[in-house]
């Protein structure tokens, strides 16, 4: 009896462990040809690009400087592609504002801060000693995100259009 329990012991540690037996050895990378490698050319490929979330409450100005809204959102197709660009027009405070959408063409984006009199200028000492000047955005921007946008026409030509709303597309 005692050899019966023994002979199906070993039978079934051999059933269960054949799995483990069965599977292949992978060979390591070196750790210089791993990984690294791969995730610079992406953080490469990346650079220079946007992201979607800072694009959001962007001011959009028209070409005479006047401010005309802001970008309150981007709507997509199912490829991914900015179909539209939800800006907010008028309004004080997000009461009254009138929601138009353009297509992504109609905007221009700038990395340069907009000259106005009113843009302040701002001095920092760099680190071999001389100062330098620079005006609107801070001299570590991020360069995740435009500054602004620019589109043609007025705010009241953008208020005149037909305005946005979600539910009309439900």
């Amino acid at each position: 009896m005692m050899q019966k329990l023994l002979a199906a012991a070993l039978l079934s540690a051999a059933v269960f462990s054949a799995p483990a037996y069965a599977q292949t050895a992978q060979t390591a990378q070196p750790a210089d040809q791993a990984a690294p490698a791969a995730g610079s050319q992406e953080k490469m490929m990346l650079k220079g690009n946007w992201r979607a979330s800072k694009l959001m409450g962007l001011d959009v100005y028209n070409d005479a400087n006047e401010k005309l809204g802001e970008v309150n959102e981007l709507i997509l197709d199912k490829n991914g592609k900015v179909s539209a660009v939800v800006i907010g027009v008028g309004g004080f405070l997000g009461m009254g504002e009138h929601d138009i959408a353009v297509s992504m063409d109609k905007l221009k984006f700038m990395e340069e801060p907009i000259r106005t009199s009113s843009t302040a200028t701002t001095t920092r000492e760099t680190t071999t000693g001389a100062a330098t000047s620079t005006t609107g955005r801070s001299a570590d921007a991020n360069d995740w995100m435009p500054d602004h946008a620019v589109m043609s026409g007025t705010k009241e030509q953008l208020k005149a259009m037909p305005q946005f709303k979600y539910s009309d597309y439900n």
